[in-house]
């Protein structure tokens, strides 16, 4: 696997298109790393100090992710090193796609990422540069469906990506009008962990769960492992967090939810951060959930967690741990030799195979169809890893495997 792993790390990409905007500081690169099936895809992200590495590992990542996702193209990523506080956002995003939209025409689909809202500002911009759909460029480049065909399935897609959520199971308030991209990736994170207990062996029901990162993965993945059974004992967000040992109650864990300061956890006995930081380690939890940032997770803190009696982390942050390695870092080795580690292309695959699914010819556009779709996607990784390999250990050492036989 090292071997795979260093090939295809080292490989350079296929692709770096370099943007300096004319009116602010701000920089932008697209780093395609391959043009596998004739296509790449990759969201966009923003913030302040972003380099073109990043990007490129970003990219690397979204092409191992697609292998379980699907469809069977290449990675993708864009980033702009520029401050989404700014109130130049719009304008800077604006010449952005103008600048990538041919790109975006033509083999290049993206979507949001971080501090770039993939409603608000992708989909409406990017119509503005004359592109379809942000994900065109998949369609005419991979799929190469005939125009109409090429219409109804943007149309699918336009659609699905924004559909409101109608069904209580996964809308934590139907009234707030919650859509499938605001709680697809948590859900998965979550139904990863099910996956895991159902496969490898577990009764879930009952197990304590730290979450880490209150935004729209952390929050999602808490409210579906609480829906689930499971007791949410601690969370901790940029701002601070909460320890309930007992548990918090599925209507707690709701109320968190919808009580969101836009991506940020709320509550008026939030304990502050640093203090936080101090605690939340050596909580007694079997599951742990990291949906914060990149590269936060350090090996020290794992530590403690495994002693206390950690069984599995599902990733929802892509590349959790603190290593400098695109993605499997000696942190990351380490950990996955001790605990069951669920990577990140697996457990946080779930906006990426929403894509998928909605790119395919007529699909169901329900709710119970959607998210089922992501959770048996989910289930078939778990699934090949563990026929590859039923140890409780070494999981992501063999799911890259699997992945990187179908890319070097």
């Amino acid at each position: 696997m090292k071997e795979l792993l260093n090939l295809y790390e080292n490989k350079p990409p296929e692709i770096v298109f370099n943007w300096k905007d004319r009116e602010t500081e701000a920089e932008g690169w697209t780093v395609i790393n391959s043009l596998r099936g004739g296509a790449a895809g990759g969201g966009t992200r923003m913030r302040k100090g972003l380099d073109m590495n990043e990007v490129l590992s970003l990219a690397k990542t979204m092409e191992v992710k697609f292998t379980v996702s699907g469809p069977a193209i290449g990675g993708a990523k864009s980033g702009i090193n520029f401050d989404p506080a700014d109130p130049r956002k719009r304008g800077v995003l604006e010449r952005w796609y103008k600048a990538v939209a041919p790109l975006l025409k033509s083999y290049y689909g993206t979507g949001g990422d971080m501090n770039v809202d993939e409603i608000n500002e992708v989909i409406p911009i990017t119509e503005e540069c004359g592109v379809w759909h942000p994900q065109e460029g998949v369609f005419n480049g991979h799929f190469q469906p005939s125009e109409a065909d090429k219409i109804n399935r943007i149309g699918q897609l336009r659609h699905g990506v924004i559909k409101v959520l109608e069904n209580s199971q996964f809308s934590p308030d139907i009234s707030r009008k919650y859509t499938v991209a605001d709680m697809i990736t948590g859900y998965g994170v979550a139904e990863a962990v099910k996956h895991f207990y159902d496969i490898y062996g577990g009764d879930l029901v009952g197990k304590r769960a730290i979450v880490q990162g209150f935004g729209n993965v952390g929050s999602a993945a808490a409210f579906y492992l609480s829906q689930m059974g499971v007791k949410v004992i601690g969370i901790i967000d940029r701002v601070g967090g909460l320890i309930n040992e007992d548990g918090f109650s599925f209507e707690e864990i709701k109320d968190l939810f919808l009580n969101k300061d836009g991506n940020t956890l709320k509550h008026p006995n939030l304990i502050p951060f640093e203090e936080m930081n101090e605690k939340i380690w050596s909580l007694n939890a079997e599951i742990f959930a990291p949906c914060a940032g990149s590269r936060l997770v350090n090996q020290s803190q794992v530590e403690q967690l495994i002693e206390g009696g950690l069984e599995v982390i599902s990733s929802g942050a892509n590349v959790p741990f603190s290593d400098k390695e695109i993605f499997f870092g000696p942190v990351m080795e380490h950990i996955d030799e001790k605990v069951s580690v669920i990577p990140d292309f697996i457990a946080n695959c779930g906006m990426a195979r929403v894509f998928a699914y909605f790119m395919e010819r007529k699909v169901q556009m329900t709710d119970e169809a959607i998210f089922n779709d992501t959770s048996i996607t989910i289930k078939n990784a778990i699934q090949n890893t563990f026929d590859h390999n039923s140890s409780k250990t070494n999981i992501s050492r063999t799911a890259f495997e699997i992945a990187l036989k179908q890319l070097v």
